[in-house]
């Protein structure tokens, strides 16, 4: 038997390489699949927001649309919002390449019943075989599959998605506690953007949905899906006085609780509760109520 020189070996040792090349090359270019070559799912190590809290963009490392919270219990977890149909698959690859066995999801809470949010729950509800959650006024349009509460159709502007009904397997209100392993979640009713709109409360921690942003926007304000201004200042109001120290809104980055930011907020919204703008989500027409008068005393306009 000839033993090999340094020559010989040579080729062997650059066509090991140029393999190992393309193969790391192959699975950096995998992206949303989240999967080894040979098909297994990659672990990735948990990106923890806070204690106990991972969010599934940030986990991603890339946008999914809404933020979808993963609350670890340790021996079980639960899903705050779950989102669109279109990234369903990811989110589930996510789950798996984090180590977290999809039978120990508890539940999926539904924070609101807009579209972006919960348009894959019911295939989530299949496929983790976790009980799906809500408050009653948000099961109503999600069970019916309602496209115009939910947001799916807004026939003015030619937008229209699929809203696949699905059943809410328990109705959550206002006090009710959530356990999940070690932990244990506080439900808050904070209506205004929509009329079942959910926080929930995690220590110092509040998830507060759609009620406001980082940058002080709040939730749509849309008569269609049963925004209200007077609940809206009200559920603003009590975020503000929570003396939680963070938010975790369903879009956008999360953020520490600014009793100035929460209070900007609050007095915009009542400004608009009187202006026409708003349409019927006003609760009045200061203006409106001048030109009545001023017809009925047979005022006419002041030019000057």
């Amino acid at each position: 038997m000839r033993v090999r020189g340094v020559d010989d070996i040579r080729p062997i040792v650059m066509c090991i390489r140029e393999l190992a090349a393309k193969s790391a090359l192959r699975f950096a270019k995998m992206g949303p699949s989240l999967h080894l070559p040979d098909g297994s799912p990659a672990m990735n190590a948990r990106k923890y927001l806070l204690p106990n809290v991972i969010e599934l963009n940030l986990q991603a490392g890339r946008p999914l649309g809404v933020n979808v919270y993963l609350i670890d219990g340790g021996t079980e977890f639960i899903l705050l919002d779950i989102g669109e149909m279109d990234v369903l698959d990811e989110v589930i690859d996510l789950i798996r390449a984090m180590d977290f066995p999809l039978s120990k999801c508890k539940m999926i809470v539904a924070t609101h019943a807009d579209v972006d949010h919960v348009q894959a729950l019911n295939d989530a509800r299949d496929r983790l075989k976790a009980k799906t959650a809500a408050h009653p006024a948000t099961a109503a349009p999600i069970e019916s599959g309602d496209p115009v509460e939910t947001y799916a159709r807004i026939s003015a502007q030619k937008f229209n998605v699929p809203m696949p009904p699905c059943k809410i397997d328990v109705k959550l209100t206002d006090g009710d506690k959530i356990k999940v392993g070690k932990l244990e979640l506080e439900v808050m009713h904070t209506p205004g953007h929509t009329p079942g709109q959910l926080s929930l409360r995690l220590g110092d921690a509040i998830f507060s949905g759609d009620n406001i942003y980082k940058d002080g926007c709040v939730g749509v304000i849309d008569a269609h899906h049963g925004s209200n201004l007077p609940h809206f200042i009200q559920s603003l109001t009590r975020l503000r006085d929570s003396g939680a120290k963070y938010l975790l809104p369903s879009h956008g980055p999360a953020f520490k609780n600014d009793k100035a930011l929460l209070q900007s907020a609050i007095d915009r919204l009542t400004k608009y509760q009187y202006m026409a703008d708003f349409g019927t989500c006003a609760i009045g027409w200061p203006l409106q109520d001048e030109w009545e008068k001023a017809i009925m005393n047979g005022t006419l306009p002041d030019w000057k």
